[in-house]
């Protein structure tokens, strides 16, 4: 199999996989009580977008340590915004379909972006291998 040459963070699958599960979280929340708006919502759009914000100034860093403490941030938003969703279905803001949908697809993203800092990992320990 064929790898697309990766050459700006839109390539990366954990950058593009983030963005969609902003896109239908955003969606769900346009649902939720508008006395939320200042609440958990506002908490939930700051965290998801910095999932994917994390993402891209991860890419652009060149050490990788600094590459690896954007990620490792990243993690830290997918995390918070799993404890909200579960607030969010709790409070039954989202349904349990939509729950579902949208734990799953952030599971996806938090294993792409464990998968970054696996990747840099490895490659760190292969050049110091060879000193």
């Amino acid at each position: 199999m064929e790898q697309k040459e990766i050459k700006s963070f839109f390539d990366l699958l954990a950058w593009q996989k983030g963005h969609q599960f902003v896109l239908m979280l955003y969606r769900a929340m346009e649902r939720f009580p508008a006395d939320e708006k200042f609440g958990l919502v506002s908490q939930m759009k700051r965290a998801s977008v910095s999932i994917t914000s994390n993402i891209a100034e991860g890419f652009s860093r060149y050490g990788s340590a600094d590459k690896i403490n954007f990620y490792r941030f990243s993690k830290g938003s997918i995390t918070e915004i799993q404890n909200q969703l579960v607030i969010s279905k709790d409070l039954k803001y989202i349904n349990e379909k939509e729950f579902k949908e949208l734990f799953e697809q952030l599971t996806v993203v938090q294993k792409l972006v464990s998968g970054l800092i696996g990747g840099i990992k490895l490659r760190v320990d292969k050049k110091k291998e060879k000193i």
